[in-house]
């Protein structure tokens, strides 16, 4: 198997070389070796891509040959880092884009094979995101100095406009209730009369369009408010379970750390929250991607459909060492998790992690991870020296407020905007990525890979090209 996949690779590269030379008149710089799509191909040459292929070594051995995984790999690779996701778009520039011609080892996959080859290995495509890591610290792109932690919202493959409260579910299901006894009954008395008309048995007429639509959407209203339900109760135990307890007065020696008061705020704030989603006060609910959740997104200025993408940035090349998606709004539990991916990741602990004020929190800031960590998480807005949201009954909050009031505890927290918001603004506006194309956590999770993925090798070409990869 090994064997055969050497050959076929071998043969791509043979027709991407006589391609190469074909399109020397036209593309000059293609033909020199310093494109991105001659350095995607060098590239993916080195990647690991046995998940890959392993997928094509359980066939019968009929239908026709499938296109070689190296060049459907390579494909995609190159139309996200250049901000094309269409598969349309993908096939229709095999024809007319000469990097795309060059890929495709002249070849015209169609869009249903391209759609189809990268949702079936979407897993496979995110997981060369750590092979893309190490190709870049072997190239000496990432120092793992100082981290820089942010999140923006990308919006879903979904509407707002399909989204509806527990409490309009209840309302909508109770009128569909309504509806379908009502179509019952009409039907009901269809059958009766056609029975006198032309005798029983006669007829079996499936149910009319407008009971198997009421029945059809009865069923989903029910299966998202049991959905809802069910995460509310989780919601509520967890809440509960953090709930300060005990009694007053003087605590024992071996008692935990006691609460300060804006924590005992928080969890109740988290409690009162969870009952009311239990009552069935917040939560939406969206039939197209039930995943998906209602966010503000600050930089519309309005509420959306989406997820909260998170991103670690390496100081020295802006290189992402960790990439997550999650479905909470907030950024505030997402620094623990963050930084333990970046060290699981690149196998070591940063020396500094910088997050904006977002992230603050009490829990996280205490958690072991940063043992001999330069953590700088500012308790107010504008790095410490803005309004004051946060009492000051808790030593963290004064001891960090101090830290970001010297001159070198000012100079590292600046560096944060120059590491990661150009990375964010990068992939928004520059690769045009403001919103996924697939639906589902796990789905949009792959995709978000994806993106980093090529983020780096961007970063790789541009700074790497003249380096060994090998």
């Amino acid at each position: 198997m090994e064997a055969e996949n050497q050959c076929n690779e071998q043969a791509v590269h043979r027709v991407q070389l006589r391609a190469t030379v074909s399109v020397a008149a036209v593309s000059p710089r293609l033909a020199a070796g310093n494109h991105l799509a001659r350095f995607l191909a060098d590239v993916t040459r080195q990647l690991d891509l046995t998940a890959i292929y392993s997928a094509y070594g359980h066939n019968d051995g009929r239908g026709i040959a499938a296109y070689d995984p190296l060049m459907m790999t390579q494909l995609p690779l190159y139309a996200y880092a250049i901000g094309t996701r269409s598969s349309r778009r993908i096939e229709t520039a095999t024809y007319d884009d000469l990097a795309f011609r060059y890929l495709s080892a002249d070849q015209h996959p169609d869009h249903d094979t391209i759609a189809w080859f990268r949702q079936q290995h979407l897993g496979a495509l995110a997981s060369l995101f750590s092979q893309a890591l190490q190709l870049c610290q072997r190239a000496g792109l990432i120092k793992l100095g100082v981290l820089a932690i942010d999140g923006t919202k990308v919006r879903a493959n979904a509407s707002g406009q399909r989204s509806l409260r527990h409490e309009t579910q209840r309302e909508e299901e109770r009128r569909l209730q309504e509806l379908v006894e009502r179509l019952l009954q009409q039907a009901a008395q269809t059958d009766a009369e056609e029975d006198l008309r032309w005798g029983k048995g006669q007829s079996a007429d499936p149910l009319p369009p407008a009971l198997a639509k009421a029945e059809e959407r009865l069923r989903r209203i029910r299966e998202a408010k049991q959905i809802l339900e069910q995460e509310a109760q989780e919601q509520l135990a967890a809440a509960e379970a953090a709930r300060p307890k005990g009694k007053p007065g003087r605590p024992r020696k071996d008692a935990p750390r006691e609460l300060s008061v804006t924590e005992k705020q928080k969890r109740k704030s988290e409690l009162r929250r969870a009952r009311r989603a239990v009552a069935g006060e917040t939560r939406h609910f969206n039939f197209t991607d039930p995943d998906s959740r209602m966010m503000h997104d600050n930089g519309l200025k309005r509420v959306v459909q989406g997820y909260n993408a998170q991103l670690a940035v390496d100081a020295n090349a802006q290189i992402i060492v960790a990439a997550r998606v999650t479905q909470e709004a907030l950024d505030r539990g997402q620094l623990v998790p963050m930084t333990k991916a970046a060290q699981q990741a690149m196998g070591a602990s940063p020396q500094a992690v910088l997050a904006d004020t977002g992230y603050w929190n009490y829990s996280s800031l205490v958690d072991p991870v940063f043992s001999g960590v330069e953590l700088l998480v500012p308790p107010d807005s504008q790095g410490g020296t803005g309004p004051s949201r946060l009492r000051s009954d808790h030593p963290l909050v004064e001891t960090m407020r101090a830290k970001l009031k010297t001159d070198a505890g000012r100079t590292l927290y600046r560096l944060r905007q120059t590491i990661v918001e150009p990375v964010l603004a990068h992939i928004k506006e520059h690769r045009q990525f403001r919103r996924f194309g697939l639906r589902g956590l796990r789905q949009v999770q792959g995709e978000w890979n994806l993106i980093c993925l090529t983020h780096n090798l961007l970063k790789l070409h541009r700074y790497g090209n003249s380096l060994p990869l090998s």
